[in-house]
């Protein structure tokens, strides 16, 4: 026992406000180096220990500047200097295109390089052993228990005053931690080359198995799942059907789910004969026929139904809605019309629904009724 080299002496404590207590003892008594540890944080035990701010967030912002400054930079080398283009006629150097990869390679210079100063400056990497490491106390503070210590190497320390200090403060459970001798006789070193090598063990093993992962198991059976579907994109060719298309047309007959096949697609008597306008003339399926009809039907009937397309002579006009001819149709009559097309005008069942087949029709006797008014229409 006494040719081991003493660490630390710690205490446990049962209740928050008990380590919380302890901490400003510990201060008072004038102690610089010593710890606190807790199974969760305790509210308040940085204003207890009287933490000073860590450096690592100094080290986090000039990491971050700098990553910032060598992304402008080597933006600014490439668009600038070596490959100037002219785009659009914008500056060489657009400054606001170049801030999203600038705030990239901030965040990831900062956050990558903290953790790796914070391994190996703060927690001396690869030195990952440490006197507290596997001891009771370190199993005690991390489950339900609170403890402290205070290292030899304080100004202050003396054994026997820090063990009183503890129990003065009502610790049932003070203990020394003493360091471990094999781990004192190695001298850890980041360029070891025995730590080297077994970085780059790891390095080739994890590389190797991302490969065969990624570039040969993947296309093995059954992990080829994602590359060699069952399925066929559209418009590629296909080598299961005769014709070698791979979208097909719908099959004579069928009927989609929650869909009524138009009943006389031969037939515009039976459609002229049997159809009834189903809306109620209101402001809503007026509106709704409105636009449909501006959308659809105005390219070539015009606004007011008149005919006087607007394709400049791509198509041949059509007749006007307004003939004694097209009043006296009856709303099934056009309703035929617009679902299967008419000398060269095409079918819209694609475009537009049954329902808005009808508000078309109900705004198209609209205009046929404003245009055409009656005497009676007039009072």
């Amino acid at each position: 026992m006494d040719n081991k080299i003493l660490h630390s002496i710690s205490a446990i404590f049962n209740t928050p406000d008990e380590i919380t207590h302890a901490a400003k003892e510990i201060v008072k008594a004038g102690y610089k180096k010593f710890d606190i540890h807790t199974p969760y944080p305790v509210h308040g035990m940085d204003g207890a220990m009287k933490l000073k701010r860590s450096p690592l967030g100094y080290f986090a912002f000039a990491l971050g500047a700098t990553g910032a400054v060598l992304a402008l930079l080597l933006m600014w080398s490439t668009m600038v200097v070596s490959y100037p283009n002219n785009i659009g006629g914008k500056p060489l150097f657009p400054l606001p295109a170049f801030v999203p990869v600038t705030f990239e390679v901030t965040v990831l210079l900062a956050s990558v390089a903290t953790v790796t100063s914070m391994i190996i400056v703060f927690f001396r990497f690869p030195n990952n052993s440490h006197p507290l490491h596997d001891t009771n106390y370190m199993k005690k503070v991390s489950s339900d228990k609170y403890g402290a210590i205070i290292e030899s190497d304080d100004p202050n320390f003396n054994f026997d005053s820090v063990k009183e200090l503890f129990e003065k403060l009502g610790s049932k459970d003070v203990e020394p931690i003493y360091y471990d001798e094999d781990e004192l006789s190695v001298k850890h070193n980041l360029f070891d080359p025995k730590f080297i090598t077994g970085l780059a063990i790891i390095a080739v093993t994890i590389s190797g198995i991302t490969y065969f992962a990624l570039n040969k198991m993947m296309f093995m059976e059954p992990f080829n799942w994602m590359m060699k579907q069952q399925k066929l994109s559209a418009q590629s060719p296909s080598t299961f059907f005769k014709d070698g298309f791979s979208m097909r047309e719908v099959v004579a007959g069928t009927v989609a789910k929650g869909k009524m096949p138009y009943l006389y697609p031969d037939s515009i008597d039976l459609a002229d004969k049997f159809m009834v306008n189903p809306l109620d003339v209101n402001e809503q399926n007026l509106s709704i026929g409105k636009a449909k009809y501006n959308t659809y039907c105005s390219p070539c009937h015009d606004y007011n139904g008149n005919g006087n397309a607007r394709l400049n002579g791509q198509f041949p006009n059509p007749p006007s809605l307004h003939t004694d001819k097209v009043r006296n149709w009856k709303d099934g009559h056009i309703f035929h019309i617009i679902t299967m097309g008419q000398n060269t005008m095409p079918s819209y069942a694609q475009q537009i629904n049954e329902t808005e087949r009808w508000q078309i029709i109900t705004y198209i006797r609209a205009l046929q009724r404003a245009l055409n008014a009656k005497e009676e229409d007039m009072k």
